[in-house]
């Protein structure tokens, strides 16, 4: 059976979501609700969807460079996903897991993202709850 192919948008959804995001933001046009649910889908995609390097460690001590999704997520190798697995889990292994965040510039887009959107959920839900009083 035929692998279907997706475009541009298919891969790169999350970033035009984050666009949208901040432009809600700076204009107001939605409601408290609708950020929460935009920026967590945003985060949802860039921890686990967005088209990046692997950058677990390898045997060598260099990043790994093949293809993966997500920051959380490794490449096809079993050992890579549960490295990067354990990274997030292990409070310890923080400071590896932020080396490996950082090792190209898409990378560091989609790294700033998720921390963007994930700021953009926190205070969408201190605006909701400020709000109800």
């Amino acid at each position: 059976m035929a692998r279907k192919r997706s475009g541009a948008l298919g891969k790169y959804w999350g970033y035009l979501l984050f666009v949208i995001v901040i432009t809600a933001w700076l204009t107001q046009a939605l409601g408290p609700v609708g950020l929460i649910a935009l920026s967590a889908l945003t985060a949802l995609f860039f921890l686990f969807r967005a088209p990046v390097w692997c950058g677990a460690v390898t045997r060598e001590g260099d990043f790994c460079r093949k293809n993966a999704r997500g920051l959380l997520m490794g490449c096809s190798y079993q050992q890579h996903k549960w490295q990067k697995l354990k990274l997030a889990v292990v409070p310890p292994k923080w400071r590896q897991l932020n080396k490996g965040l950082w090792v190209g510039p898409e990378k560091s887009v989609a790294t700033i993202a998720a921390l963007g959107s994930g700021l953009s959920a926190v205070a969408a839900v201190i605006t909701l709850i400020f709000k109800l009083d």
